[in-house]
């Protein structure tokens, strides 16, 4: 007789990651510690739905009949499309536009949780994942835009990048708007095609970008990618724009404004990059974190004026060790259009945002994360189930004292529950058999001495001389030696 029953292969849809506790531990630490500092600037939290209407994200939707490409959408029972939000700037503008005459004015709010993209998944891409906001809704000033990057500055450092290991880079799409009207490009296509070819100056170079901006450009492959069609003047005003950074936002300025400053918005996006130059130096960040980079081209059709974006400087490896480049990892800068689109009334608005699970990656990628040093609970061993009311009084001792325990529940032996302990990075394990609890003692074993030891780590020797590897303690004092243990750990 054949068993037909059906039985659906175990499997995450792709796109969709399992997290453990590591990388659950890692992502929530980033999170509380730059939540942390944004409160501390003066930004209120906000949570809005995973789901806006699907007319809310705008140019997310393809059409009308089946908004579903990019987003995960569905019809709710009244026939209105609804999606899972695209990121977390688009429930913003909505949730402005509809408390607008309620909320403080500027409105400052940051925001951290899921997004979903509905996009084609691949390495370090996917479906899901955690994004973290902050902005300032109805301020047009610049210093408005040099706070969020100050803001965001110390927010990586307190995220756990160390000062000097990553940089906000700042510039002005006036800047490049105007470039381009100074040099003869006037059609909306020709535009696009000027800033595509600026935005791949980190992976072409400066020859890779004259091609783009001229004829175009054969690639290793072959291929031939069609180019801005810019003349020979026009390519050379554009290439000494890009190379105008002078590492010192002063000189920058100085040189970008010989260049530009004949066109009244380049004129005017200078003016912008100086007050937030000013404003940041006020706040006492210099270059080594906040620095004007006129190559910094972010969301072609999406940021007004200034933008911004946070480089990691540090080196990265992947886990087979070979080197690993993660560039941007994160971004942001001002978006004057977007609530405008609810209420037909102009709102200026800025921010920066940041994927969580992207900034735990690259920390770790950089030896920087502190995911190692976590420890899971003390396990208590089970030798006898007749006993298990002693058992759960040691593990509610612990727990009391802010140490988290655990009692074996399993049905296995003693060495199967050592193993178990091992797995959960137990920083110890207490053993109390029916000698024990008749002496009033416990025994203790120091397991993160045990994998320290097995790791050969330096001056094993002495560590082992100050933490015996295993002990037993009287009953009474088992609390402090635990904490010992625990508190080493740390």
């Amino acid at each position: 007789m054949t068993d037909e029953t059906f039985r659906p292969e175990a499997r995450a849809p792709r796109g969709f990651a399992d997290k453990r506790a590591a990388q659950l531990r890692a992502e929530r630490r980033i999170v509380e510690q730059v939540s942390a500092v944004y409160e501390r600037w003066g930004f209120e939290p906000l949570d809005t739905g995973a789901f806006e209407y699907a007319d809310a994200l705008g140019k997310f939707l393809p059409d009308s009949d089946r908004p579903n490409e990019g987003v995960f959408a569905l019809q709710d029972d009244d026939e209105q499309w609804m999606a899972l939000r695209y990121d977390l700037t688009a429930p913003l503008a909505r949730f402005a536009a509809q408390n607008w005459e309620t909320l403080p004015k500027p409105y400052r709010r940051y925001a951290f949780g899921p997004v979903w993209r509905n996009e084609k998944p691949g390495p370090g891409r996917f479906r899901e994942f955690i994004q973290c906001d902050a902005d300032t809704v109805g301020s047009a000033r610049p210093e408005a835009d040099a706070e969020i990057i100050a803001m965001a500055a110390e927010g990586l450092e307190a995220a756990g990048l160390p000062r000097g290991t990553a940089v906000l880079r700042i510039n002005n799409r006036k800047l490049l708007n105007g470039l381009l009207t100074a040099a003869g490009v006037e059609s909306a296509g020709q535009k696009l095609a000027v800033l595509r070819a600026v935005d791949k100056l980190d992976r072409l170079g400066a020859e890779g970008v004259k091609l783009l901006l001229g004829a175009g450009r054969l690639d290793e492959s072959g291929a031939f990618t069609k180019g801005a069609g810019l003349a020979g003047g026009a390519v050379d005003q554009v290439l000494a724009f890009l190379a105008a950074g002078a590492g010192d936002n002063g000189r920058t300025l100085d040189a970008l404004s010989g260049i530009v400053g004949g066109s009244a918005e380049g004129a005017e996006g200078i003016e912008e990059l100086g007050k937030i130059a000013a404003a940041l130096k006020a706040l006492g960040f210099d270059e080594s974190r906040a620095s004007i980079e006129p190559s910094i081209v972010r969301g072609l059709e999406y940021y007004t004026g200034a933008v911004f974006e946070a480089e990691l400087l540090l080196e990265t490896v992947d886990d087979k060790g070979q080197a690993l480049r993660f560039g941007s990892i994160g971004g942001g800068g001002r978006y004057d259009d977007l609530v405008a689109r609810f209420t037909g009334q102009p709102v200026p608005a800025t921010g920066f945002s940041f994927g969580v699970s992207r900034l735990a990656a690259a920390l770790k990628a950089a030896g920087r994360d502190e995911a190692g040093a976590t420890r899971g609970p003390v396990v208590v061993i089970v030798f006898d189930a007749g006993h298990m009311g002693e058992y759960f009084a040691v593990a509610g001792e612990l727990r009391a004292a802010g140490i988290a325990a655990e009692v074996y529940l399993g049905s296995s032996g003693m060495k199967a529950q050592m193993k178990y302990a091992d797995r959960r990075h137990a920083p110890a394990a207490i053993m109390l058999g029916g000698d024990e609890i008749a002496a009033g003692t416990a025994t203790i074993k120091d397991l993160d001495l045990g994998r320290a030891l097995a790791a050969n780590i330096a001056g094993h020797d002495a560590y082992k001389t100050e933490r015996p590897g295993q002990q037993t303690v009287p009953r009474g004092e088992l609390l402090a030696a635990v904490r010992k243990i625990v508190d080493a750990a740390r």
